[in-house]
């Protein structure tokens, strides 16, 4: 891997934005650059190096560990099938004096352990191949394996237990560790001597257990002696004296004799040649010094080793040479810890963590993106523009914020309009009342007019005007606070509609509007009776203003007795048990269909002028709706062009 590239690609990413930052200052001036390693895309950076590093590191570890403990269960499985090749082949030879028919052996010995075992004689001659190639001679590895000598057994690769366990004179001396405890030579039993000893042996058994209360056990030794083991003795157990022992177990039998004779005499020899005293040898392991000076020890055990050595050797197979290949083992390690594979870690590692960085810097770049539209589109909103919007790509969280983000512009520029156009038609309401008063009044200051009983009546009317304007914006406005104070009680709905049409006459006669009321007498409603009488005053009025002379207006009370649902233009409301509905109609020239969901909003009118010659403040509706959610209920219209309208009122019990 080049290793200038890295920083090269540092250097190359840290102007691309620069430059991206530069370009949406230049979009917005007041808009302040924030700090490369403040910005959101350096910290997603380097969460994602981190990440991705403690990831390389992590995996290299694990693989590390994985590696080393597959290398060393391959390495101590080589060894143990080592190991067993080596003691199968130490028991050939121990039972056998050629190696004549070790093929078969060899043979199996490879299939078992997945290796290739070549067995070869000192002079280099192939004994025997587990897999010998065809036309090629073996070429043995400078160094074999083991030695094959059951007189002299390796004690790295010696697994049989008792390696040097036969019962015969010289057993318990260290020196004689070497021999293969397999090896028996003319020490064998023969089987009459090996039953009777056998039944001796269990005598004596049973005799620890009676005397000592200690399980003892009979153990037959390759050459067909047994011994009575007694646990908590050494490691091959002890022969048993005392109350319990039998002579016969501690003297040789009569094929024992000749060869314990002369392996006596073999040692013997050895120790004059060392100037030192002779010994007698028991067949229990043991001996007995005599003469002057007396054999030491390691004297005794050293010429024992050598004698045995000697008088075993014309019984075992001759030495032989082993090879195993451990590479031809069919399952190997899939990785090592090597130089070069270090090395290579090392390099993945290091494209894992750039092909991350490139990742993230291009998701990085994707999501500053539409942050920095969002941020320029909130400033311009902030400096007043309220048409600032931001392009909508995608269906993540980012989109939707952009969506929420033109939603909230959108309503706010609405609102801004309403607002504007709230204020002018307050303008336009009190303009017409405050004028008149002020014309009248500089007509009388200069004389034109004279301040008569009919003069002050007209003031008057303006003056009653204007305060009714005033007073609907404050009932209004407290609504929409809701600040608006309810005193309920139980009110007969057809008694107040009564009253609302006995009342409202006065104004109906000279229009020539007639009304009149249908309505349970036992119907009742609880809610404020003065709201509720401004909101059918104010249905009335509107009704009376909107209806040609000879038509009629019509007030009606019923009750709904439901569990469901309404659906009306202010929202969704839910009552429970029973809704009281007021309707008023009228047969006046009723509402086109596009002014009706704005027939409820302020100072909203059907007739374009805006004049005053129809009456009215403009809020009479809005201020029916606004009572209407007050008391937990909702008002709505259904009109017909030509045929007239009714305003329904629920209020629920």
């Amino acid at each position: 891997m080049d290793e200038a590239g890295p920083p090269a690609f540092a250097v190359r990413l840290r102007s691309v934005l620069r430059a991206r930052l530069v370009r949406s200052r230049r979009l917005d001036p007041r808009i302040s650059v924030v700090p490369l390693r403040r910005s959101l895309l350096m910290r997603l950076l380097a969460a994602s190096a981190l990440v991705s590093v403690c990831s390389v590191i992590v995996t290299a570890w694990v693989v590390s560990q994985t590696t080393a403990v597959a290398l060393g269960g391959e390495q101590g499985q080589a060894l143990a099938d080592e190991a067993h090749v080596y003691d199968s082949l130490v028991g050939y030879a121990a039972t056998h004096t050629s190696w004549s028919e070790v093929q078969s052996t060899v043979e199996r010995l490879g299939r078992q352990a997945g290796h290739r075992v070549v067995l070869t004689a000192e002079d280099g001659r192939v004994l025997a191949d587990s897999a010998p190639e065809r036309g090629h001679v073996f070429q043995p590895p400078p160094k074999a394996t083991a030695v094959v000598n059951p007189l002299s057994v390796s004690a790295q690769l010696a697994t049989a237990p008792g390696a040097d366990g036969v019962q015969v004179p010289g057993t318990a001396g260290s020196a004689a560790s070497v021999i293969d405890s397999r090896v028996v030579g003319p020490f064998e039993l023969s089987a009459q001597e090996t039953r009777r000893l056998r039944v001796l042996a269990d005598r004596v058994a049973r005799c620890v257990h009676v005397v000592a209360g200690v399980q003892a056990r009979v153990q037959l030794l390759p050459s067909g002696r047994p011994r009575v083991i007694v646990p908590g003795a050494d490691d091959y157990g002890s022969i048993v004296t005392g109350p319990c022992a039998g002579s016969i177990l501690n003297k040789p039998v009569a094929s024992e004799a000749k060869p314990l004779e002369n392996l006596n005499s073999l040692v013997n020899s050895c120790l004059r040649h060392l100037s030192t005293g002779t010994v007698t040898l028991e067949i229990t392991g043991g001996w007995t010094p005599h003469g002057t000076p007396a054999p030491s020890d390691d004297a005794v055990s050293s010429c024992l080793a050598t004698s045995r050595a000697q008088q075993l050797a014309p019984y075992v197979a001759p030495g032989a040479l082993l090879y195993v290949d451990s590479n031809s083992r069919t399952a190997k390690t899939f990785f090592d810890l090597s130089a070069a594979n270090r090395l290579r870690i090392a390099g993945w590692g290091a494209v894992v963590l750039v092909v991350t960085v490139i990742v993230t810097s291009l998701a990085g770049v994707r999501l500053a993106r539409p942050l920095r539209r969002l941020t320029v589109a909130a400033t311009r909103m902030e400096d007043g523009d309220l048409t600032a919007r931001v392009p909508v790509r995608g269906r993540d969280e980012v989109a939707r914020l952009a969506a929420a983000f033109n939603a909230m512009s959108e309503r706010r520029e609405k609102l801004e309009i309403l607002r504007r156009d709230m204020t002018n038609d307050i303008a336009h309401e009190l303009r017409t009342p405050v004028s008149n008063l002020r014309g009248w009044l500089e007509a009388v200051e200069d004389g034109l007019a004279r301040p008569d009983a009919d003069f002050v009546t007209s003031l008057l009317g303006q003056a009653l005007q204007l305060q009714h304007i005033i007073d609907d914006l404050r009932d209004l406005s407290a609504a929409e606070a809701g600040e608006l104070r309810l005193s309920r009680a139980p009110v007969r709905v057809a008694e107040l509609l009564l009253s609302v049409v006995t009342a409202g006459r006065a104004a109906a006669a000279p229009a020539g509007v007639s009304l009149r009321s249908e309505a349970d007498p036992t119907i009742m409603v609880l809610a404020d009776p003065v709201r509720l009488r401004q909101m059918v005053d104010n249905l009335v009025s509107n009704a009376i203003r909107h209806t040609p002379a000879g038509g009629t207006v019509t007030l009606r009370a019923d009750v709904e007795h439901h569990d469901g649902s309404d659906h009306h233009d202010t929202g969704r409301q839910r009552h429970e048990g029973r809704t009281v509905v007021i309707d008023v109609s009228d047969t006046g020239c009723g509402i086109e269909p596009a002014e009706l969901p704005h027939i409820f909003d302020r100072f909203w009118r059907v007739e374009k002028s805006r004049n005053r010659r129809s009456g009215g403040s403009g809020l009479g509706l809005a201020i029916v709706r606004r009572l209407a959610e007050a008391h937990g209920g909702s008002v709505t219209v259904t009109s017909t062009v030509g045929s007239g309208s009714t305003f329904t009122l629920n209020l629920p019990w």
